[in-house]
């Protein structure tokens, strides 16, 4: 008899109606892959942008959403990993070539798997992997941050953003952190933020008037439309990483790098991969939050049968953390 699962679907791009839970068959593990239990996943502006066909053609329809999920190893058919194996995944095609972690089982492939060991509760592990590999690249692979510098995260109570601002305090890092809703500034200083802005559109002259050179580096996770500024905020020699698109917007018209670009301020980008998550930053950053050396931004936990009012939060930007969902738990 086929097991079934509960899971995610969407059938069409659209408002988030278009979003249904189902019954559908537990997937098997190809030569390769393998399938894991979620017990939590997070959810990501991905998936919103996915939903609202944002996507275009690298997504096939009907899809079970959804870059990232937590749980255990339910079948492994290499032996690479042990049945009940705690692990995370992320991207690699989730959610958009293939089926993802809106479900109560997915097969990825294994050489996207990250194992780990920890008694945090799930909806805790489940906030982590995106929001931490995206996080931990921005200030390594897109800043390559040192301990003492300055960083503005633009968009900084975004999931990513309190991530970010977590590991670079933990750097000894100045952190500069940006909301638009002053209601929210208390959530940036819980965190440990040493200067919490109200994002009016002019940030760079707030910073400047706290360091007058610039930062030395920025994490731009708004999009274009506040890139400009961004870069006016920080230092000659300095960098800004695009890594986020909160407001839907990615690309910039007409661009013209002397016209745009600061003199001397560099501008990268980062887009990783579960490959960019090394294994010992993962369990470190776990051993750390059980420890409470460090702490993981969540704003709210749902059912899966609320997967349609999780989707209407995130969109409406009003969330101050990650939103986790848990889709074991009774309808």
């Amino acid at each position: 008899m086929t097991r079934t699962m509960r899971a995610v679907v969407l059938d069409e791009p659209g408002p988030v109606t278009r979003l249904h839970v189902r019954d559908l068959p537990v997937p098997e593990p190809v030569t390769g892959w393998v399938r894991i239990k979620v017990e939590a996943f997070g959810l990501n502006r991905s998936e919103l942008h996915t939903r609202l066909g944002f996507a275009g053609a690298a997504v096939t329809y009907p899809r079970v959403l959804g870059i990232e999920a937590t749980g255990v190893i339910d079948a492994d058919p290499s032996g690479t990993f042990t049945a009940g194996q705690q692990v995370m995944t992320m991207m690699g095609g989730m959610g958009r070539s293939y089926d993802g972690g809106y479900a109560q089982y997915t097969c990825v492939p294994a050489g996207q798997v990250i194992p780990f060991n920890s008694d945090l509760p799930w909806d805790v592990l489940g906030a982590v992997p995106e929001m931490l590999q995206t996080a931990y690249g921005s200030l390594t692979v897109g800043l390559d941050a040192q301990p003492g510098q300055s960083v503005l995260v633009r968009g900084g109570t975004s999931s990513v953003g309190m991530a970010a601002a977590v590991l670079a305090k933990g750097r000894g890092m100045t952190v500069l952190s940006t909301t638009r809703n002053p209601a929210k500034i208390g959530a940036l200083t819980r965190l440990g933020v040493d200067h919490a802005l109200i994002d009016d559109g002019d940030v760079a002259a707030q910073v400047r008037q706290i360091l007058p050179e610039g930062v030395d580096g920025a994490i731009e996770l708004v999009g274009t439309p506040t890139l400009p500024d961004s870069l006016r905020a920080t230092r000659v020699h300095g960098t800004v990483c695009f890594t986020g698109m909160l407001s839907n917007q990615w690309t910039v018209e007409h661009f013209y790098p002397i016209g745009y670009l600061p003199q001397g301020v560099r501008l990268t980008a980062y887009s990783g991969e579960a490959e960019n998550l090394p294994t010992d930053v993962l369990q470190g950053f776990l051993d750390d939050v059980a420890a409470g050396r460090a702490l993981v931004p969540i704003d709210r936990v749902f059912r899966i049968d609320q997967i349609r009012e999780a989707h209407t939060l995130m969109e409406s930007g009003a969330a101050r953390g990650k939103l986790v969902v848990l889709p074991w738990s009774p309808a």
